[in-house]
């Protein structure tokens, strides 16, 4: 592949429109997590009430129990993917300007069960948007399209989590949930203006063959034995990196970082290399392909999580924990491009919804589980031998890649130089 078309493959239309996409998939999720405990707190609304709304979040778990019906129905006419992105784009507009016009101090259980609705709605936009992507790109460009895709969604959490909130002290919260919900105009003009990808619907005889079909495909495709271990390195594969950093902060505080060093250095340090980590990880992807990206990039994940072993040791000195974190956020940005991408090439176009819900479902519930048993083990061992059991818990899913990614296969590279050629 020639630097000539690695560069056009970059300044491509379909990579703007995976910008678009990630923008107007991550602003509702940023508005549930940052946004709404900002204005439940303003309100008067006690802690632990506001704890408890992390459980609107549940819808983001479940996608893929109404994602065959996505696979399968058509609403408007235009097209199965754009047509359920549009719908649910419109509602996600009112849902959250709606939200400002209830009173949480008077009603906190209405605004919990809007709260819920919204949830809802861009779980099922992350569905259609996730199986419109895997549409439009080619295998060659995966890596670099869903890189595109996530770190415009990270972006986009600068609106709710930024402008949003310096609006709430000058503006009333309704106008600011509306103003808000009106960032959604990005997305509904994206699904306007470009084309439904070439795709045909599947067939069902019924609600039943509806549900079932897809996980059938795979299975038929690919087979149990695979399916077993592709789901194993789906749990494994970054699970060691997210055990690491789920006690983050309590971690910076602990080993004596103020609160100001943590809000100034850590959160930056950790945001921008990100990003960085991401869009770098998919230009590298287009030259080595997705296999091999997965080997490089998860033995960055375990070196980086070493890191903060160092860090543990040393104590808190701000340019080690400025180096650490940039370094693991980095290779965050980078694995997660690879691992996306990998989930993205697993999927069928003809089941995409189904599948990339399911995949992504799967790999999340077990990282709950392991993050939730972090703090007993950082207060049985200590920081370092915690952060040292990390690295290994990343090891298992580095092993798994002779199966599910063989160094020596790189499908994709080989689609790409066919075309070229």
């Amino acid at each position: 592949m020639t630097t000539g078309s690695v560069l056009q493959q970059i300044l491509s239309r379909r990579m703007l429109i995976c910008v678009f996409t990630g923008l107007s998939s991550g602003m509702p999720l940023y508005v549930l997590v940052q946004l709404l405990p900002a204005w439940l707190h303003d309100a008067g609304v006690s802690l632990a009430d506001i704890g408890l709304f992390a459980l609107v979040g549940i819808p983001y778990n479940w996608k893929f129990l109404w994602a065959p019906l996505m696979d399968r129905y058509v609403p408007l006419a235009l097209g199965r993917r754009r047509a359920w992105m549009l719908v649910f784009q419109v509602a996600l507009l009112v849902g959250i300007g709606a939200m400002g016009m209830i009173n949480p101090a008077v009603s906190t259980s209405s605004v919990a069960v809007l709260a819920f609705i919204v949830a809802f709605f861009s779980a099922s936009q992350d569905v259609a948007i996730d199986a419109y992507r895997r549409e439009l790109l080619p295998d060659g460009e995966l890596g670099l399209g869903n890189a595109v895709h996530v770190q415009a969604y990270r972006i986009a959490s600068l609106v709710p989590g930024s402008l949003s909130l310096i609006l709430a002290d000058l503006l009333p919260w309704s106008s600011v949930f509306w103003i808000t919900g009106a960032f959604m105009s990005v997305g509904i003009l994206m699904t306007l203006f470009v084309r439904e990808p070439e795709s045909r619907l599947p067939k069902a005889s019924g609600i039943r063959e509806t549900l079932t079909a897809p996980f059938m495909e795979y299975i038929g495709r690919k087979g149990w034995r695979a399916l077993l271990v592709v789901l194993a390195f789906l749990v494994l594969y970054k699970i060691g990196d997210n055990m690491a950093t789920a006690l983050s902060t309590p971690f910076y505080l602990d080993i004596g970082f103020t609160k100001t060093e943590i809000g100034l250095v850590a959160k930056n340090a950790a945001l921008w290399p990100a990003i960085i980590g991401g869009l770098l990880g998919g230009v590298l992807m287009l030259k080595l392909g997705i296999n091999r990206a997965l080997w490089m990039f998860g033995l960055v994940q375990v070196v980086s999580i070493l890191g903060f072993a160092v860090l543990a040791y040393y104590g808190p000195e701000l340019w080690l924990l400025a180096s650490v974190i940039a370094f693991e956020y980095l290779g965050v940005g980078m694995g997660t491009a690879a691992f996306t991408a990998f989930i993205a090439r697993e999927t069928s176009p003809l089941f995409a919804a189904t599948q990339f819900s399911l995949f992504t479902a799967l790999a999340a519930i077990p990282r709950t589980f392991a993050n939730a048993s972090t703090g007993f083990l950082v207060e049985y061992f200590d920081w370092v031998t915690f952060f040292l059991l990390c690295a290994v818990v990343a090891l298992p899913g580095l092993l798994l890649l002779p199966w599910v990614a063989p160094w020596a296969d790189a499908p994709e590279l080989e689609a790409e130089t066919e075309t070229d050629a």
